[in-house]
């Protein structure tokens, strides 16, 4: 009866489906024990965890309060947002809420009274935790969808951003790249970062209500689909470089940068009918945990991972105490469909015989890197016979600590210094304790986490070098700003690096009837020249120097403009 009972547990997992169960209690010759597979949790709805910010201050609506209009009515306009009461204000909460008895109810900005100046708004959401999209993330506006606004991804807490997705109604005017869909995408490029046209072009406000960035139909690329070849799909995530990251966040941002414009240009006499509403934001999920765990817990305000496997930490990023004989490592997905579990073992255990090994220096093999510079050191002289001799090289495991970034240490007998081999991850150091140049340290990753180290990234148009601070942020060039020098602070615009404006709308202002053309240049009307159009045009062929009636001309130019003159009537003689 007990050899049918463990032969029903070892099927189990198949019958839950794909990498359901973590562990099964099996018997062989050798007598019973636990037989580890590859877990994960199930996908929930992830707004139940989440935190929400808005930014920047007062963009939200209703202090003071303030009146809006609609596009159906655009010159009705008795609605009103109003912070201090309850059945008039919009605050961000109302964008997470469960909507009852069909009544939306939604987060609002603040109207864009103050136009030409950009409507822009952040929205950021975070866990506090990784996370891994299981589905489509789906917005719901109300009131229009924005015509420009973009997706952001972090996946170190909110410290450095990535694009996800651009959305416009001219990609190619706002952000200088071809409009496309995901379902253009092929195999190799299915984690591409795409700007669409699909959700931004106006089709009146009460029938396209949503914007969708699309997971499903990105692991459709490998499933079908039907999505009932998943196998493929997690083959695929083990063998595709950037594949699972792409999927992989802690934090979301949205960045809205223009309100819908109900199918027309800006129309300044009713400004009142321009603001962002949000009735629901939909992000299905699952836990980040390595599949080291199949079960995920809220607990102490954030979401921890109930470990198997022998690890721990918020993601099972790391071994237990005790189970520490060989480096931590993910689970994997192949094979399928139970997967590889990478479990950590004790010393001794099945799993972590010879994985680690200690070497003197005079014996380090040819796939072993030296430090640099040992081998040049001259050798000391023997130690006199009263001083108390080096003790044997170590031989216990754990002395040669490398915080799971190296299997192999060497011990230099004369300095008398246990030293780690080959560090990965990005680290460096005697224990492979630091970060290489161009990383910086993941203040929210213990040290043996292989994510400890995360590149600097650093733009080389906008910095002055690779390298970065303890925090990530790089050294910019003058007029480059951001935690990668890829942005540009104000005054500046961005060409192949940050470059002083040439003219601009507020310091910088093109003269006598000129047009700024994104800061790099004014297009002058006919008569008029100069970097900011200040100079009258004084040729053969236009002998009113006075450029247009009521200007006032300079001293300087009108000299100008009479020489010009009188060179022109000396030619004519």
């Amino acid at each position: 009866m007990l050899p049918l009972a463990a032969l029903l547990l070892h099927l189990l997992p198949l019958a839950m489906g794909y990498y359901d169960i973590c562990k099964s209690w099996v018997t062989s010759d050798e007598g019973p024990s636990w037989e580890f597979y590859a877990c994960q949790p199930k996908p929930v709805a992830m707004k139940e965890y989440l935190l929400v910010k808005v930014e920047p201050a007062g963009i939200t609506c209703g202090e003071p309060p303030e009146r809006f209009c609609t596009h159906e009515n655009p010159y009705l306009c008795s609605d009103e947002c109003d912070a201090s009461n309850p059945d008039l204000a919009h605050p961000p909460k109302l964008m997470m809420d469960r909507e009852e008895e069909g009544l939306a109810t939604y987060w609002q900005s603040v109207t864009w009274s103050r136009y030409p100046e950009p409507l822009v708004a952040n929205i950021t959401l975070a866990w506090n935790k990784s996370i891994e999209l299981t589905d489509d993330i789906v917005l719901t506006f109300e009131y229009g969808r924005p015509t420009v606004m973009m997706l952001e991804k972090s996946l170190d807490y909110g410290r450095t951003w990535h694009p996800y997705q651009y959305y416009a109604d001219d990609c190619m005017e706002a952000f200088g790249m071809p409009a496309r869909r995901v379902k253009e995408l092929s195999a190799t490029s299915a984690h591409r970062v795409l700007c669409t046209e699909e959700y931004s072009r106006w089709v009146g406000s009460k029938k396209e209500k949503d914007v969708r960035f699309e997971v499903r139909e990105r692991f459709a690329i490998f499933a079908g689909p039907d999505l009932k070849r998943m196998e493929n799909l997690y083959t695929r995530m083990e063998s595709a470089k950037g594949l699972k990251e792409f999927f992989t966040l802690t934090d979301l941002r949205l960045r809205l940068l223009r309100p819908a414009l109900g199918g027309t240009y800006v129309q300044r006499d009713n400004l009142y009918k321009y603001f962002y509403a949000i009735s629901n934001i939909e992000v299905t999920a699952r836990c980040k945990c390595n599949l080291h765990a199949n079960a995920c817990t809220f607990r102490d305000g954030s979401l921890q991972c109930e470990c198997e496997h022998n690890t721990t930490g918020q993601d099972c990023g790391k071994c237990k105490k005790n189970f520490r004989t060989k480096s931590w490592r993910a689970g994997a997905y192949t094979p399928t469909p139970h997967g590889s579990p990478n479990a950590c073992a004790a010393t001794g255990s099945a799993f972590g015989k010879g994985t680690q090994e200690i070497e003197s220096i005079s014996s380090v093999t040819q796939n072993s890197v030296p430090l640099q510079g040992v081998q040049s050191l001259p050798t000391p002289p023997a130690a006199p016979p009263s001083r108390v001799q080096r003790p044997d090289p170590p031989e216990n495991i754990q002395d040669c600590e490398c915080y799971g970034h190296s299997n192999r240490c060497s011990y230099i007998d004369f300095l008398n210094v246990v030293t780690c081999v080959s560090c990965k991850h990005y680290t460096r150091g005697q224990h492979c304790q630091h970060c290489r140049l161009g990383f910086y340290r993941n203040q929210s990753a213990e040290l043996d986490d292989e994510n400890v180290c995360i590149e600097c990234n650093c733009n080389q148009k906008g910095s002055k070098h690779d390298r970065c601070n303890d925090t990530g942020y790089c050294e910019c060039l003058d007029g480059a700003t951001g935690s990668r020098c890829d942005d540009c602070l104000p005054g500046y615009y961005w060409r192949q690096g940050c470059l002083p404006n040439v003219c601009d709308d507020e310091f910088l202002i093109c003269q006598n009837g000129g047009t700024c053309h994104e800061n790099q240049r004014c297009l002058c009307p006919v008569g008029f020249k100069g970097i900011l159009c200040e100079q009258p045009k004084c040729d053969s062929l236009n002998k009113d120097c006075d450029g247009a009636s009521g200007v006032h001309i300079s001293l300087t130019a009108f000299v100008l403009c009479a020489l010009a003159l009188l060179l022109s009537h000396l030619r004519d003689l």
